[in-house]
């Protein structure tokens, strides 16, 4: 099996063509495979279902094996290499029932418009004792957005207890949020289904949308993560999120590494 291997301001993919594939994917093969000591080592793997033309479907698969809505950093990736297979300059990214279309902005960077951003109002929930009041956000995929300092340990502790909170049954995405300007945002991201992220697309997405909401910030907003800034621009409850994806190399999957 051969893969390709990106990032998006450090959150890295795999992207595979299914076209290319023996056997179809499974959940254990995808943990397998993104595992950073006995696999390859990704945030995920974008999977290519089809493709035609200036258009490709794709499955983002989390490294524990399940499936996401939607990624900002994943389907900018697929832009870029299907942009440049089709020697286009605009594409579109179809993931589940939404599509992103996106345009290269300069060599490495994309501007995606991601679509409707839906925010909830603020809301209280009970973690280990402790109030924590959260905005929730859907950019196709679930957001619990909490205005706090974005500290690691703090991120590291609070991150999965939100995660896994009888709230979200689907379990959800969780952001820490320090407001640093009128249009400036500093984000700690806690993904689900993978974990402390250095960079999340639709995170940085549902940050700016509450802060908006509440607000915090006015678009457009620059969104500092772990990672590097990305640019969020909301208009009409509509998102456009624009940063850069680079291609890190190309994997080939030994013999003896069996899926």
């Amino acid at each position: 099996m051969k893969l390709s291997k990106w990032h998006g301001l450090g959150n890295d993919y795999l992207l595979v063509e299914q076209a290319e594939l023996e056997t179809a994917l499974t959940p254990e093969q995808v943990k397998r495979i993104c595992d950073y000591h006995f696999g390859v080592g990704s945030d995920g793997i974008l999977e290519v279902v089809s493709e035609d033309g200036d258009t490709a479907e794709i499955v983002i698969w989390n490294p524990d094996g399940s499936v996401a809505e939607l990624s900002g950093n994943g389907t900018r990736i697929a832009a870029r290499w299907l942009a440049r297979r089709a020697g286009a300059s605009e594409v579109r990214i179809l993931v589940g029932p939404r599509l992103v279309t996106a345009r290269l902005r300069g060599e490495r960077h994309v501007e995606q418009r991601m679509g409707r951003v839906e925010v909830g109002p603020p809301e209280t929930i009970e973690v280990e004792g402790e109030e924590v009041e959260l905005t929730p956000v859907s950019v196709g995929n679930p957001h619990a957005v909490i205005q706090r300092l974005p500290d690691r340990a703090e991120l590291l502790r609070i991150g999965p207890l939100v995660e896994h909170h009888a709230r979200f049954p689907e379990r959800t995405n969780v952001q820490l949020v320090r407001v640093d300007g009128e249009h400036d945002l500093t984000v700690g991201v806690w993904e689900r289904g993978a974990g402390e992220t250095l960079s999340s697309g639709t995170s940085a997405v549902a940050a700016a949308a509450a802060a908006l909401a509440n607000g915090w910030c006015e678009s457009p907003v620059t969104v500092h993560l772990a990672g590097g800034d990305l640019l969020v621009e909301l208009a009409d409850g509509e998102a456009t999120l624009t940063g850069p994806a680079e291609e890190i190399c190309t994997v080939e999957l030994a013999e003896e590494f069996q899926l």
